[in-house]
């Protein structure tokens, strides 16, 4: 198990409820957030003295970490259930939006220059289309020259959230998809080779010549990855960008959502990129240590409103300003010391 420290540090801001000293807390679970997460958290250490001892395990980790009560808190990008929520006693709400993309190693093939679509991505993960020449491919492909090469998918072989987020793409893209694999942080695959995280699963496309895999934004960026573009709803081919994610953003639909859990998968128009998902905190609603709690909640709060720019950077996009009102409201309604007192105070 591979632990990604963070510490952290606020800006000046006046915190729901003071405390005499700095709290350190912890948290576990998904590897997609990780990198705005620990540059969230190096700010706020610096300027509040509180540190995040945060471990990047996979969203499957962070689900039963939080369940078991060992960190302060748990990182997921699927959405947990209602009901799972409801057994845990846990408050579910997001923390920032980011975009899984599909990166490919091929000779002569630029970044954003190979073209695919929906069903055939998920064709080339049910095993069925096997080599870069194949018809399917070079009729999107137009004038680009394949190689007669074997693909090698990648895939996440821990518990992950950007599985189940790339998992819920090809099965609202391929009925196929949907009944012989499904949807599920952990699946069975059809073919290709595992890896362990996003960093896993960058390096093992970067190493094999004829690999397609699928990452967070960010670690194809840090890794200098060759990306795909796809094919949305629309009917239009997109480059993974911030203006296309920000684009599938905007479509969700957050009031009708139940505990926060709002699709941006495949959501319609024109420039959408098309697999897009908030990632999400799990935060008991009892707490054993209300301090714990409310020092995860005093740092959220804090990145909410100071860590928008940070998060653009890295190629995530910050949750709208509605949203993060109605989390606090969350907060302060649901999560309760042990003398039934709201921890979170306006």
């Amino acid at each position: 198990m591979r632990a990604i420290m963070l510490a952290g540090s606020v800006a000046g801001l006046a915190f729901a409820a003071p405390v005499a000293k700095a709290v350190d807390f912890t948290g576990a679970g998904a590897t997609f957030p990780a990198p705005v997460y620990a540059a969230w958290a190096a700010d706020y250490k610096a300027k509040s003295g509180e540190s995040l001892n945060y471990q990047a395990i996979g969203s499957g980790g962070g689900q039963t970490q939080i369940l078991n009560r060992t960190v302060d808190f748990g990182a997921s990008d699927a959405p947990v259930a209602g009901d799972k929520l409801a057994a845990g006693k846990l408050l579910q709400f997001p923390a920032v939006i980011g975009s899984v993309v599909i990166i490919v190693n091929l000779d002569g093939i630029a970044a954003n220059q190979l073209k695919l679509d929906g069903p055939l991505v998920a064709d080339i993960y049910l095993g069925k289309v096997t080599k870069w020449n194949d018809k399917r491919i070079a009729d999107l492909n137009e004038g680009v020259k394949l190689p007669d090469l074997a693909i090698i998918p990648a895939y996440r072989s821990d518990g992950s959230g950007t599985t189940f987020v790339y998992a819920s793409y090809l099965a609202a893209v391929s009925p196929e998809w949907k009944e012989k694999v499904g949807v599920a942080t952990s699946i069975s695959w059809p073919a290709g080779n595992g890896a362990k995280g996003n960093d896993g699963v960058a390096a093992s496309v970067k190493n094999s010549k004829g690999a397609i895999g699928y990452v967070e934004h960010v670690y194809a960026a840090a890794n200098n990855l060759v990306t795909a573009q796809l094919k949305n709803k629309a009917g239009k081919f997109v480059s993974p960008s911030t203006p296309a994610f920000q684009a599938a953003a905007a479509n969700a639909d957050w009031a009708g959502a139940k505990d926060f859990a709002a699709s941006m998968i495949n959501t319609p128009g024109d420039t959408t990129w098309p697999i897009t998902s908030a990632t999400f905190i799990l935060l008991p609603k009892n707490p054993a240590k209300a301090e714990q709690s409310l020092a995860v909640m005093k740092f959220f709060d804090w990145a909410f409103a100071n860590g928008g720019a940070t998060a653009e950077k890295l190629h995530y996009i910050p949750l709208p300003a509605s949203v993060t009102a109605r989390v606090k409201t969350a907060w302060e309604s649901e999560i309760k010391d042990s003398a039934g007192n709201p921890v979170w105070k306006k």
